[in-house]
């Protein structure tokens, strides 16, 4: 049942335990405090009356009428309330209630409790050498009636105050708590993918903190939707782009080779119907197949360049790196290109090596084509990663070039990259800056499936 209860009704119900266990404790000590308080004002009374009746029995002999004077006395103590004064074996003193002017008369448990029997002292005297006793009763009544109408007084203002602590407090939490159901229902808004929902901060400090977390979460949380959305929106265009462009090829480049190819063969065959064809022209046809053959060659391996490395799997990233960079210093034997290409470990990842071929590559044509650099240093580094857990690969492409332009978008190859990068867990940084553009990026290790 307790785990079914809200953390309002919690709070409430051992707030509420808390007081009538306290206003219990109260009561119990007041009734415990009780019997020892009728105990000594029993004693008290007697002791004050038997002084009282020692001192003025020496002047009843001196009295005319010592009898008389004594049965006055007797009838002037009996008003007293806690106590009573009668002549031993006078019958005519009818036994008081002690009830006084109290309207309440305490329980039968409480009295019982309290004081269950009656004190009674005999005082002897001497009137004219005549023995006498007088009888001292107590009246513990009266007072155990004030003691219970001083409980039952401090149990209905102790309930009162109680009360009023409890509503108050209850008023106090219920406004404290009163966030909570507006974050939950934020939480079940972002569940349902309303990531613009947010809940007014309001409470105490830490609802109200944990509210400007919830905000904050629920604003990253719709950015990295926006984010993976417009990702998948751009990794369909780059694919389309790759297909259109690798379409265009071969509609460009490989439809017209085979429109050779197809006139050459023809040709070939009808000089084989003469019976005996000439020399020259079998060879210049078949000169003229073999140049479009290694065209074709050469077009079917600038393809497969731009669909995945060639020699990657099997020479290794360093080795694939390397007959890159020998293919650019060719090219371009009028830039000096730096390289430092540390050895990566047995495990560092297929997807990986792809990566970090693919970032030095686009790295490199971007330099090439656009910075008019003259100098240009390529560094691969291995290095543990952030969380310890798996490296990484440092790689690092900076030209001496002039910069990007202060208004200049990525192209379709950096923005593939980053967003690859940024899939593997990575990250990807370009700088441009008076003395030419530095690409950084961190590649975590992956694995080769």
């Amino acid at each position: 049942m307790w785990q079914k209860l809200s953390l309002r009704a919690r709070i409430n119900l051992l707030l509420a335990l808390g007081l009538t266990l306290a206003l219990a404790i109260n009561i119990a000590r007041l009734v415990a405090e009780a019997a020892p308080r009728v105990r000594a004002e029993d004693q008290s009374v007697i002791r004050l009356a038997r002084e009282f009746v020692e001192t003025i029995i020496p002047s009843l002999n001196e009295a005319p009428d010592p009898d008389a004077r004594l049965d006055q006395i007797v009838r002037d103590l009996s008003r007293l309330r806690h106590v009573s004064i009668t002549r031993q074996g006078d019958a005519s003193v009818s036994e008081r209630s002690g009830n006084g002017d109290h309207e309440r008369s305490p329980p039968a448990w409480f009295i019982a409790l309290v004081h269950p029997e009656t004190t009674a002292v005999s005082v002897p005297i001497t009137i004219h050498g005549k023995p006498q006793s007088l009888v001292i009763t107590s009246h513990p009544n009266d007072e155990m009636a004030e003691i219970w109408d001083g409980i039952i007084t401090q149990l209905a203002v102790s309930s009162a105050l109680a009360i009023a602590l409890f509503l108050v407090t209850m008023t106090v939490v219920g406004r404290a708590l009163a966030p909570l159901q507006a974050l939950s229902q934020t939480m079940a808004n972002i569940e349902a993918g309303q990531y613009g929902s947010r809940v007014e901060p309001g409470g105490a400090p830490e609802l109200a903190a944990i509210c400007a977390k919830l905000n904050h979460l629920a604003g990253t949380l719709g950015e990295a939707v926006e984010d993976k959305r417009r990702l998948a929106e751009r990794t369909v265009s780059l694919q389309d782009l790759e297909r259109k462009e690798i379409a265009r090829e071969l509609h460009d480049e490989f439809g017209p080779y085979l429109f050779t190819l197809r006139a050459h063969v023809g040709a070939l065959m009808r000089l084989s119907e003469d019976g005996a064809p000439a020399a020259d022209p079998l060879r210049k046809h078949g000169t003229a197949i073999m140049e479009q053959i290694n065209a074709l060659q050469q077009f079917n391996r600038r393809i497969l360049e731009k669909l995945r490395p060639v020699g990657l799997a099997e020479l290794g990233l360093r080795e694939a790196l390397g007959v890159l960079l020998r293919l650019w210093r060719e090219s371009r034997p009028d830039v000096t290109i730096d390289a430092n290409i540390a050895s990566a470990p047995d495990e560092t990842g297929e997807v990986t090596d792809l990566t970090v071929y693919r970032i030095v590559q686009e790295a490199l044509t971007n330099a090439f084509r656009h910075a008019d650099a003259t100098a240009v240093s390529v560094t691969v580094e291995q290095a543990a990663g952030m969380n310890g857990s798996r490296g990484c690969a440092l790689v690092r492409v900076s030209d001496n070039g002039r910069g990007l332009a202060p208004d200049h978008k990525f192209g379709f190859g950096l923005i593939g990259m980053r967003e690859r990068i940024l899939a593997l867990g990575g990250t990807l940084n370009v700088v441009s800056g008076n003395e030419g553009v530095t690409v950084e990026a961190v590649v975590p290790h992956g694995s080769r499936h």
